[in-house]
């Protein structure tokens, strides 16, 4: 999935960790994704933690999507800081999921907080390289 990850790998966002129902990246902070105050564009951060939700949800096999997400901002990222992004699965029930992912500096301070529902598609594997 990394491979056509696009968005991703064109940000920088490094997968670092993957295991069904767990993700762990990394993203630093550049110039280009800061708001007119200076601080990490809500935007983006909300990409970062989206993409380790997308991530986690996907480590089973069967191609499963955001159904609905919200993101809650605790304190600013600036340029040049590192983030991580840890998704982890709270719960499973059929096609449907809720995962958690904190994005903290690699210092432990928690930016901001995601939750993800997530959605299987039915009779959807993995789209085959090509």
């Amino acid at each position: 999935m990394y491979e056509r990850d696009r968005t991703c790998r064109t940000l920088g966002i490094a997968l670092e960790e993957v295991a069904p129902g767990r993700a762990l990246m990394r993203m630093r902070v550049g110039e280009d994704m800061v708001n007119g105050h200076g601080m990490a564009h809500g935007g983006f951060l909300f990409l970062f933690a989206d993409a380790a939700f997308a991530y986690a949800c996907n480590g089973y096999g069967p191609v499963t999507v955001a159904q609905s997400a919200q993101v809650t901002f605790l304190l600013p990222a600036a340029v040049d800081d590192e983030l991580l992004a840890e998704a982890v699965e709270r719960t499973r029930s059929g096609r449907n999921g809720i995962y958690d992912v904190t994005v903290r500096r690699t210092d432990g301070t928690v930016v901001a907080e995601f939750r993800g529902q997530s959605v299987m598609l039915a009779g959807r594997g993995r789209p085959q390289s090509g």
